[in-house]
């Protein structure tokens, strides 16, 4: 009896340690107050069906920049923002500028394995600081997903869809990056914030 019950209290010790293990790292990654949770509105946004993304704040009329794709696909970057959190949200829309219906291409997923298993993607957006000689990849999830919309749908011509990606923020010094997405040109856009 006493073997079972030393057992069960073992037991029971353990799986509090992990509780409480797992706890500090959620808390550690937080960053504390409400900036922290800022970068979960894009990600469960990606989690959804993939297709709505969250409506695009501080977006003016005229975009930082406009890039053709394959197929008639037109990436329109209406923001760069720098949040407090140390990232950087990218928003934009994804046109079919095409006659015809247009399949995403999957090179825009990019070509790592983690983010290719969850789906089509813009995860293999990039930003380069030239100056500081450095590339930053979208960011993922614990669970490996992009931060990015997900689930990218064919688009009928003339149809276009919100997108954001978000990305490790380069230093407070560095202004303007250089954003690229596989298929599309290099454009030079502008970080506000």
């Amino acid at each position: 009896m006493s073997v079972r019950f030393t057992a069960k209290a073992r037991r029971g010790m353990i799986a509090c340690a992990l509780a409480a293990g797992i706890a500090v790292s959620v808390a550690g990654c937080g960053g504390g107050g409400d900036d922290a949770k800022k970068p979960e509105t894009p990600a469960s946004a990606s989690r959804s069906s993939g297709s709505n993304a969250s409506p695009q704040e501080g977006q003016s009329g005229d975009p930082l920049a406009e890039l053709k794709g394959p197929g008639g696909l037109l990436l329109q970057i209406t923001s760069a923002k720098r949040d407090s959190g140390g990232f950087v949200t990218v928003n934009g829309s994804l046109k079919n500028d095409g006659g015809s219906t247009a399949v995403i291409p999957s090179n825009l997923s990019g070509n790592e394995t983690e983010i290719i298993k969850n789906g089509s993607s813009l995860g293999g957006a990039t930003l380069i600081d030239p100056k500081g000689k450095k590339r930053y990849y979208v960011l993922r999830d614990t669970d490996g997903r992009p931060l990015t919309t997900t689930g990218l749908p064919a688009l009928k011509s003339g149809e276009a869809l919100p997108v954001f990606m978000q990305f490790p923020s380069p230093p407070t010094a560095t202004s303007q990056v250089e954003f690229q997405l596989p298929g599309f040109p290099t454009a030079t856009i502008q970080i506000s914030g």
